[in-house]
């Protein structure tokens, strides 16, 4: 039996969806926020950003179900998602002109050598934390074919409401036959506000009871789900033990989960990361080379793994190859800006193969 039964594109419908979250991420640079004098403004989302490098970068048909509210700031952000080739599948809010509801503001500068990116967030009368179940034709949504559906945890952290309209948005994928994924993506901060790691532990649970591949560390299945992991922290942060010694914990709590992949990532300053990645499916385990990368921006590497890697499995290469396509893409991603790829297949696909930086002519 395959680790994941993928169903065929078809003409009308969407190689992946996600659910989830947008923001729009106010960047200073390397200039700390408090003696910023200017911004470029990036608009962001841990699972939007997955649809929009799927989109841009791997040329394949995505969407993006979330809020939308009908005022300048939202008008700027579905400009942003068009402009990725991603179709927009909104509730729509209507703003009150004075206190929302509102599209969410990230800050994050880039740090810069020892000084390392400082986050801070407004999600101060979010219009995704009022999304709930019943705010979507998933019948109608997928009435045309979905071969892959996707969410994550910052998403059900923002209410009550996020996490029970992920169920029901992963129970009418699974009917629709799509794939679905989920980031876990552990945030204490945003669950302290719902109950702390014990909420956290049993939103996510009933989650991923629904899930066939999960992207996330060590750190994120310990706390986001409560499985047992070693005791002994691994002095390598490249070295992936620590990470495969949890998979019989998966396989065990969650049996229909057949994939499990994340990041490796040693910071050695803001600047110069070493960087590799692993895969567990289908009980294999599968690395990657690893490679020292010299960081523009690493907001967003995660997700440019992701999304390279469920391109691979999309595109029925190798668990081995749709790894490295994931390593490939999230290290090209953070040598620019911004929050989503601005690199070409043809570039992901070479360094894969261990192509280098030389001058290309």
């Amino acid at each position: 039996m395959p680790a994941l039964n993928i169903p065929p594109a078809t003409p009308a419908g969407l190689d992946f969806l996600s659910l989830g979250a947008l923001v729009h991420r106010l960047d200073p640079g390397a200039i700390p926020f408090r003696k910023a004098k200017s911004l470029d403004v990036w608009v962001s989302g841990g699972e939007y950003n997955v649809s929009a490098n799927l989109s841009d970068c791997f040329g394949l048909r995505t969407g993006v179900a979330s809020a939308m509210v009908d005022y300048p700031v939202g008008d700027l952000i579905a400009g942003g998602v068009r402009a990725m080739g991603v179709q927009g599948l909104y509730k729509r809010f209507q703003h009150d002109g004075v206190t929302g509801p509102n599209m969410a503001t990230v800050y994050s500068d880039r740090g810069q050598g020892v000084r390392a990116p400082v986050v801070f967030y407004n999600r101060c009368n979010e219009a995704a934390a009022l999304l709930k179940p019943g705010d979507f034709d998933w019948k109608g949504i997928f009435a045309g074919g979905c071969r892959w559906f996707h969410s994550g945890g910052i998403f059900a952290a923002l209410s009550d409401t996020t996490s029970q309209l992920i169920i029901e948005g992963m129970k009418a994928a699974k009917a629709a036959g799509a794939v679905t994924s989920f980031d876990l993506n552990f945030r204490a901060k945003l669950w302290s506000r719902l109950g702390g790691t014990a909420k956290a532990q049993g939103v996510m649970r009933e989650i991923v009871k629904h899930v066939d591949v999960l992207v996330g560390n060590e750190e994120d299945l310990q706390l986001g789900l409560g499985l047992k992991g070693p005791d002994a922290e691994s002095k390598d942060k490249l070295d992936p033990s620590a990470f495969f010694g949890m998979m019989a914990a998966v396989a065990k709590d969650f049996p229909q989960v057949k994939a499990v992949a994340t990041t490796l990532r040693e910071v050695h300053s803001t600047n110069r990361h070493s960087w590799g990645a692993v895969l567990w499916m289908d009980g294999k385990t599968y690395t990657s080379p690893t490679c020292e990368l010299d960081v523009v921006c690493r907001i967003g590497g995660g997700d440019g793994f992701a999304a390279g890697c469920i391109y691979g499995l999309l595109a029925g290469k190798s668990p081995e190859e749709a790894l490295r396509l994931g390593y490939a893409h999230g290290a090209m991603l953070t040598t620019t800006p911004g929050d989503t790829t601005m690199v070409t297949l043809s570039q992901v696909e070479q360094f894969a193969k261990g192509g280098s930086a030389r001058v290309q002519r």
